[in-house]
């Protein structure tokens, strides 16, 4: 997790407002209003880096409610188009989304099923595809 950390850090965008990150009573606060617990890799994740922008796409973030990355308005959504209630969205991406099991494997779901692509975790996921992007 570490170099991964450091390559995210060095690829993100400077940014004219920065956003802040969470901290682990938020966290809580989001699992109550999924009504499941955030994966670990998950956690980290928007712990350590989800106030960073790297790339084209747009993962998700807790700290603004108003943000249309918003954890709990992205699930929503995702759970409304077919996403199984198991899976919790991690970025949109056009009509599908990446996401995340509880065992902290990322998938893709795109066309109202879960495609082949597949990552053994978000920190994977992000050097492989956010990063990139």
């Amino acid at each position: 997790m570490e170099d991964a950390l450091e390559i995210i850090q060095a690829a993100a965008i400077t940014q004219t407002i920065p956003m802040e990150l969470p901290d682990e009573d938020l966290l809580v606060e989001i699992e109550e209003q999924l009504l499941l617990p955030i994966p670990s890799g998950l956690r980290s994740f928007l712990l350590n880096v989800s106030d960073l922008v790297c790339g084209a796409i747009e993962p998700v973030t807790v700290c603004d409610p108003h943000m249309h990355t918003y954890l709990p308005e992205v699930t929503a959504e995702a759970w409304d188009n077919g996403l199984s209630r198991s899976l919790i969205p991690i970025c949109r991406i056009g009509l599908g989304y990446y996401c995340i099991n509880q065992e902290g494997e990322v998938l893709l779901w795109q066309a109202g099923e879960l495609s082949d692509e597949s990552w053994e975790s978000i920190w994977e996921w992000a050097l492989d595809v956010w990063v990139n992007s």
